[in-house]
């Protein structure tokens, strides 16, 4: 089973990757942020809690998070061939739940993949992209306020996954078939 954490700032191509991944693997894909919009969207009460959060740049509540994740991972079923986490972790309490969710289970996170990608580029593409889906979370506070969130408490992760010793760092600027050969490079070895 090739369950993935893939982990960048916003912006980072997480979303695009991922979608190369499930084509190519067969993979799920949990995505938070496609989770949580789609509660707002239906005007569920997660939804609306989530959203107060979401308009001002503040990260989801963990046991919430963790919650909304076990029901949609044990949603695919015993015989999945792995899942690509897109969005989560983004702290070390919330990768110690994942983990332990997983546990719980018998499955485990084989790896954790880095898209790095400079902060000018990131602020690019999140103005572009709130200007073509007319996300209102894609606009330049926000954007700011996501960032400062990215490397305050989401970061840190990075060294939490060295030390569990599944981490890999891909430069996430270039050409995107490049990019996503490093993944599956990566990918391909678990």
């Amino acid at each position: 089973m090739r369950n993935i954490v893939i982990f960048g700032a916003p912006g980072s191509g997480k979303g695009t990757q991922s979608d190369k991944l499930i084509d190519k693997y067969g993979l799920n894909h949990i995505s938070t942020g496609d989770v949580l919009r789609n509660e707002i969207k239906n005007g569920t009460e997660l939804g609306k809690t989530a959203k107060n959060y979401i308009d001002k740049g503040q990260l989801i509540p963990d046991e919430l998070m963790v919650d909304i994740l076990a029901s949609v991972y044990d949603s695919f079923g015993k015989d999945h061939k792995g899942v690509i986490f897109d969005g989560f972790p983004r702290t070390i309490a919330q990768a110690e739940a994942l983990k332990k969710m997983l546990a719980t289970r018998g499955h485990n996170v084989a790896a954790m993949i880095e898209l790095d990608v400079p902060e000018e580029e990131l602020m690019k593409r999140l103005i572009l992209r709130g200007q073509q889906s007319g996300r209102s979370d894609d606009n330049e506070e926000t954007i700011k306020k996501r960032l400062d969130v990215y490397h305050g408490q989401t970061a840190p992760l990075i060294d939490w996954y060295k030390r569990e010793g599944i981490h890999s760092h891909i430069q996430g600027l270039g050409e995107l078939d490049r990019i996503f050969a490093d993944i599956c490079a990566v990918v391909d070895r678990l």
